[in-house]
Formats: C-alpha cells, structure tokens, sequence
C-alpha cells in the first residue's frame, strides 16, 4: 500500500512520538537533561529532513524510536537518549560532522556517535576475515563506552521490528547476523527482553511459516495460562498476605524461539512443550532482607505445591556474571502440571528487565563485585591480543556468550565462574595467565584429574605448576574459555616463531646440499608442494623434522617438471559452459532439479551432508573455499552462522524438478514393541509406498522400541506421505527426519 501522508500530518506524528519517546523518563530527567535531548532532536530532524525509510516514511522516525528503547527498555539516560538520537547524522548527512557533534553537544556524545558510525559502515558484504575483524574492533567500544553497543543493540532491534518491505535475501542475511551475534551479545549483557524479542524476529524471517504456526498457537493458549495462573495465585495468597508481603504474581510466556528450540532439541511437538510460561513472583523488601524474603516465599510455595528437587536454580546465593538474580523453582502446580516458579524482589526485577544499565544503577548498593565488570575487563584482554585470528575470536567469542555458567571454588574459599563444559585448564587461566602457563595437573575435591577433565558447579580446584610446564597444542581442544585458547595459542606461536627461525636456517644449508636455489620463489614452491598456508608453517616443520630430506629431495626431482599454482586463493563457480571436474562420487549426476540465483543457473554442486537436503525442502547455495557449491536446507544448524558470517557467499537456490532423482533419508522410529512390528513397517515402507530401503535397525528394550531405517525418496511430498503412514502403524509412537 502506498505511503500518502501530508507534511502538517506528518509533523504533528514526529511532536507525537517525540514526546511518546520521553513519557517514562520524563519524571526522572533534569531541566538540563532535557534541554540536551531536546538539541540533539533539533539536530536529528535537521539532519534527515530530506530522507525517507523504504516504507515512505519520514527517517526521523527511526532514531527516534531508537532512543524511546534506549530510554524505556535498557533504562539509560539523558546522553545516551540523545546519542540515540544522533547516531546517523553523520552517515546520513553532509552538514554535519564529528566536529560538530563535539562543537554542539560535546566529547562523550561525540564519541559514542563516532562508534555507532564506524559500527554502521561494518554492514557491508565484506570478506569474512574483514567482517570478523571489524566486529572485534566494534567490541573493543565494550570498554571504551559499552553504551555504543547499548544503543548499537537499540538500533538493531527497531530495524529488525521494521524489516517488512525489505527483500526476502536482505531479511534472511540481516536475521541471520542478529541471531549469530546480537541476540547473544543482547543476553550476555542482561537485557533478556530485547534478546527475546531479537530471537523472535530473528524466526519471523529465517523460518517464516514456522513462526507463524507457533504464534497463533501460543495466542490459542493464552486464555488456558491466565486461568491457570489465578488457580495457582488462589493456592498461596493466603499465605502471602499472613506474612504480610508486598507482591504480584504474574505470568511470563516463554518466547516462540525458545519452545521452538525446545521443540528440536527434546524431538517434542508444540503440545508436549510442558513450561511454556513460567509464573513469577515479585516482592518488595528493603535490601538486607531480600535474600531471607525470597527463601520464605520459596518455603509458602513449596509448602503448598511439591517441588522438584533437580530444578532448584539459585542466582541469589550467586548472580549470574550479568548481574541476574533470581530464586528458580519447578513445583508440580495445579492439574498436575509442572511449572516452573521464578522469585524476586525488585530491583533483581529492574535488574532482570533492563540488564546492565539497571545493574550498574544499584551497583553501589550491592557490595559484591560486579560479574559483568570482570566480563569486559577479560574480554578488553582477548580483543587487544594483536596474535589472536580474527575469525577465531568471533567463533569463541560467541560461544562464551550463551555458556550456562558454573561456580567454582579455589583452594581458598573464593569463587569463580566459568562456563558450563570448563576444565581446569580453563580454571587456571581464570585465576591468574602465569598459573594458566605453568598448569602440570589439577586436583578436584582433593583428588587428581587429567586436564580434560569436566568441573561441576562446586567443584573446589588446586592447580599443580611447574617451572618448565609449557603449554601444548592438546591443550586446545581441552580449554573451553576465550581467554584460556588465546593465551595458549599466543605461547604456541611465539614456541613455533622460535622452531621456525632455527628451521629457515636449517631449510638453506639442507637446499645448498641438494642445489636448489634458497629464494622467495623455491619457499613459495615448497609451501605449495608440502600443501601448507604459509612460509612460517614451511619452517616451523623444517625445524621440528616433520619434514625431512627424503621429502626434500622427491621434491628437488620433480621440480622440473611440476607446475604448482600458488595463488589457490579465489573459487570460480562452475556453470554449464566450464564444469568443475570433481571427483564423480561426489557430485551429483547432471539434472535439472535445482537452480540458483535470480537468473535461475544451471551449476555444478553438492548436496551438505551435515543436514541433507532433499527436493522440496527450503534450500540455499553457500560457495565453500575448496569444495565448489554445497546446497543446505534453510534450517540447517549451520545456517544461520555461515548467512550471518559468509552472506556474500549464499545464494538462492529453488527446486524445479526431482523426478529423476531419488536421495537417502534418515528416519528415527520410536513406540511400543510388539510382535510383528519390523515386518509391518517393511512392508508400509516397500509395498505401499514404492521406496528402497538402505538398511534397518530397531531395538527393543523392556517393552519400548527405537530404530533407525535409512531409505530413498524422490521428494518431500513423498516423505511425509511415508512418516503419516508409519505413524499410522500400531505400536508406532514418533516417527522423525535426523539431519544424517
């Protein structure tokens, strides 16, 4: 529908939604602060008088509706709502610079508005290794000023709520990298209900139909919770009210994202999902009592509903490292459902809802340390480690950023936390880098460990060092942290630097002996022959004898006549008329069932094996560096990465035809054994439905079944119509697609 709306209309809709901006911190702003976001608003409207969003719209709209997030929903101030405010009139405007912004409104807000504007010309479809290192550039404002991040999160969060008249590959690639990166960044800095609503948005347009479904089943069920809720209130109100405490109880739906991913990882459907909302009581209580409150609310609700013992999650005793606190509890409630009860006092709310600019408002109030604090001050080290590969920093970073946390004890009584999966190695970087370097063994709970070993929250840990303890490459694969697999790889570089030099040196005496010339060409020559990366990895296995003279010499003999190709580094994507020549069990057979790009191109690929695809599932191209094209299915547990990380590699790919073709499916079968059920689902699988099958295995295990049958199907219709059939089978339980 086409935007007509006239200036006066206009113009009385930005007054509007200016002030719609400041209804909630009104109160609270001082006459100066509102005179400075009242300029920073002149500016922005002066600014992008001349733009328009994609939609018609005034652009003024969106740093706007920027700042009313900043503002409202992370809680900051008058600084950070004008910088809001300001964040693209320097991209967007040729009237204005950081000159001015710092002329005007001064060095802070110049600053923040510098690094919202070096973070907003990122998005581009650079090379990954550029891309990477540009995000870590963009974390280093984590430290300088963590409100660039603040608002960068803001900024993204509208874009993603505005995204409708974006084309479907922008959606997918701009999706994509908020799930990859800024959900989790938005988690990780306690602002839970912006990562909800990331995650969510994320789905709307990574996995449209699916979204769509979960939604109008959720709103169906919202009728069942609210009753639900006043049963279980009606349960314990008396109680409360006795004790005479100042509390709501109301209920909190999980996100379609997170009953979506519920849905994957346990193999359940939308019905079978029991805690898709949890009920949270709120109390107010000065702050030396919080803590014994929160046990007594605890006791009223396990006095009237049996507790689970398992599902106790206590983040008061110990916040999480982004300053939540809560007491989790899962009671068996009314109609004998399990849910799951969260307790609170306030501020652990304010805390809970606005993240870190609500944790660090109370922060002089709680004498404990500040967790997150400690988080940037370890990330602030990684980021400015010049050894660490770009591209290797993101993929941890954004492992550490959903890590469950675990609380570990030193010898001393003191606590550390670590990620969930952490091992001593991870424990003893966490204390001190010399520790970290000089780790020989470890003992847990008094006794001796290997390094690999796996801690569980309470585990105390002394760690044995040793003078002459070097790290080792093994060690890799035990750390789990960010911190502890930079550290060691920067000792092992400087450990191969070393082997290196002595193995150049080594490498022109063993050349001059079998007279082949040392110089920049014969290096690049070898590095080539012996597969490597680089003339420092050459040297490195020169000097540690991986290489050795026999294998010099087969090359010295072949060198005459072998032409090696040293610039391996660009992939020409095949097409009817230059065919890749790849190994023929490979790649799959000429045939037109899929296409690619907009001008729908006949090209040479491979279908991924880490999800599968078969015709009628949604796909997508993704150009890989040594393997030509590779097909994956649009919910591919990859996916999202290589959309987010690699969106100049994806392309379209659409099905056109399949029925020459026919592609191995993995089924999982589960259900109740009985007599003669292997013969029933051979023969639904081969009579009735015309379909090969691979190989069968079921089970049976004390009454119950699982198997697993590998056949092959011509598309997806076909599929489904043999899962509905084999679930029709008596005994039959599940019956469901595995990615292998």
């Amino acid at each position: 529908m086409a935007y007509t709306v006239s200036i006066e209309e206009e113009n009385k809709e930005i007054k509007k939604r200016y002030k719609d901006m400041l209804s909630v911190t009104y109160q609270t702003l001082s006459k100066q602060d509102k005179d400075l976001i009242r300029r920073a608003f002149d500016v922005a409207v002066d600014a992008h008088k001349n733009q328009r969003r994609k939609t018609g719209e005034p652009y003024i709209y969106h740093p706007i509706a920027v700042a009313k997030i900043v503002a409202n929903e992370i809680g900051l101030g008058a600084t950070s709502i004008a910088s809001a405010l300001l964040h693209d009139v320097v991209e967007d405007s040729e009237d204005y610079d950081f000159d001015d912004i710092e002329r005007l409104f001064g060095e802070t807000i110049a600053r923040i508005v510098n690094g919202l504007t070096k973070i907003s010309r990122l998005n581009k479809e650079q090379e990954v290794s550029i891309q990477a290192e540009n995000f870590r550039k963009m974390l280093l404002t984590l430290n300088d000023d963590v409100r660039v991040i603040l608002i960068k999160i803001a900024d993204r969060l509208h874009n993603m709520q505005t995204m409708d008249s974006m084309p479907d590959y922008k959606q997918i690639k701009i999706s994509s990298e908020t799930l990859y990166i800024y959900a989790p960044l938005a988690h990780r800095l306690g602002l839970y209900n912006i990562k909800t609503e990331l995650e969510d948005l994320g789905l709307k347009y990574t996995e449209p139909e699916v979204f769509q479904d979960l939604l109008t089943k959720t709103k169906e069920s919202k009728e069942e919770q609210n009753e639900y809720i006043k049963q279980f209130t009606a349960s314990i109100k008396g109680a409360l009210d006795k004790e005479n405490f100042d509390y709501v109880i109301k209920g909190r739906p999980k996100s379609i994202f997170s009953i979506r991913k519920k849905m994957l990882n346990q193999g359940v459907s939308f019905d079978e999902v029991y805690d898709k909302f949890a009920i949270r009581i709120i109390y107010s209580s000065e702050l030396s009592q919080e803590k014994f409150n929160a046990w007594k609310i605890y006791s009223i609700v396990t006095d009237n509903f049996n507790p689970n013992p398992a599902r106790l999650r206590d983040w008061i005793s110990q916040p999480k490292s982004t300053g939540y606190e809560s007491l989790h509890t899962t009671v068996m409630g009314p109609k004998g459902r399990w849910v799951e009860v969260q307790i609170r006092s306030q501020r652990m709310d304010e805390i809970a809802e606005k993240g870190y600019a609500a944790h660090f408002k109370y922060k002089h109030a709680n004498e404990r340390e500040s967790g997150l604090e400690n988080w940037l001050n370890k990330l602030k080290e990684t980021l400015e480690n010049p050894d660490i590969n770009a591209v290797d920093f993101v993929e941890q970073f954004k492992l550490n950023l959903y890590s469950k946390e675990i609380y570990i004890f030193t010898p001393n009584g003191d606590i550390k936390s670590l990620p969930k999966g952490a091992t001593p190695i991870d424990f003893a970087f966490a204390i001190h880098t010399e520790i970290g370097m000089r780790c020989r063994g470890a003992r847990v709970n008094g006794k001796l460990v290997p390094l690999s070993y796996e801690l569980n929250s309470g585990d105390q840990v002394e760690i044995i060092t040793s003078k002459s303890q070097k790290p080792k490459l093994s060690w890799l694969d035990m750390a789990k942290t960010a911190r502890a697999k930079s550290k060691i790889k920067t000792a092992l570089k400087e450990e191969q630097k070393t082997i290196a030099e002595e193995g150049k040196e080594v490498l022109a005496r063993k050349l001059r002996h079998i007279k082949v010339p040392f110089n920049e060409k014969t290096i690049n020559e070898l590095v080539d022959y012996f597969k490597l990366k680089t003339s420092l990895d050459l040297f490195y296995r020169i000097g540690n004898g991986a290489i050795d003279n026999q294998q010099l010499k087969n090359y010295a003999s072949q060198r005459s006549n072998a032409i090696y190709n040293f610039f391996k580094s660009k992939i020409k994507r095949a097409d009817t008329k230059t065919p890749q020549h790849n190994q023929p069990e490979e790649i799959t057979d000429k045939f037109d069932a899929l296409v690619f790009g907009k001008n729908e191109e006949h090209l040479d690929y491979k279908l991924a094996q880490c999800c599968n695809p078969i015709p009628g599932d949604k796909v997508f191209g993704f150009v890989t560096v040594s393997e030509g094209l590779k097909v994956h299915k649009q919910n591919c547990p990859n996916a999202v990465s290589m959309q987010s990380q690699f969106a100049y590699r994806v392309m379209q790919a659409t099905w056109i035809d399949s029925s020459q073709r026919e592609f191995k499916v993995l089924l999982r079968i589960t259900g109740i054994d009985n007599v003669g059920l292997i013969n029933e689902v051979t023969r639904v699988i081969s009579n009735n439905m015309h379909v090969n099958i691979h190989n069968i295995n079921i089970a049976g295990n004390q009454g119950v079944f699982e198997g697993k049958i590998a056949v092959s199907i011509k598309n997806n219709t076909q599929l489904k119509k043999l899962i509905d059939r084999l679930k029709k089978i008596e005994g039959v339980d599940k019956v469901e697609r595995l990615n292998n």
